[in-house]
Parts: C-alpha cells; structure tokens; sequence
C-alpha cells in the first residue's frame, strides 16, 4: 500500500494508477481517498483500506446522526 499526497496524486496519476498498487492519498497527512485497483498487486492492502473506510464512514455516521443512505444520497445530490 502507498500513501500519496493530494498533489502527487494529481501530477502523478497516469504512473500511480498503472503501478497496480493500493494507493491512500492524503492531504497534510489526512486521508482523503482511496484507489483500490480491481486487479491488486498487494491484495491485503486492499482489504486494510477498505476496513480504514468503513472505519471513516462509521464515524460519520456516529458524528451525524445520518444513516448511509442519507449519507449517499447526500454525497450523490452535489
């Protein structure tokens, strides 16, 4: 798994994406998203990351008081 900032992300991203890896991009050291390749070179990086999501949206959730398809559709409106 390898952990991008926001802006190597952007100017990298063509070579990011073909490397077959599981990619975390963060802002000042934050995560932001994620790229979970269909095809993972390391596999279990990819089911840690979507743990550290569900982890993410569960505190969402918690925080809000929204429920997930609240929280979708909200996300899907913009």
């Amino acid at each position: 798994m390898t952990h991008v900032g926001i802006r190597e992300f952007k100017d990298k991203a063509t070579t990011l994406l073909s490397s077959g890896e599981t990619l975390v991009v963060e802002r000042h050291g934050k995560t932001v998203g994620f790229y979970i390749p269909v095809e993972a070179k390391d596999r279990n990086a990819g089911k840690v990351v979507l743990e550290d999501f569900e982890r993410i949206i569960d505190g969402i959730l918690e925080r809000t008081g929204l429920t997930e398809d609240e929280l979708f559709n909200d996300a899907t409106d913009r």
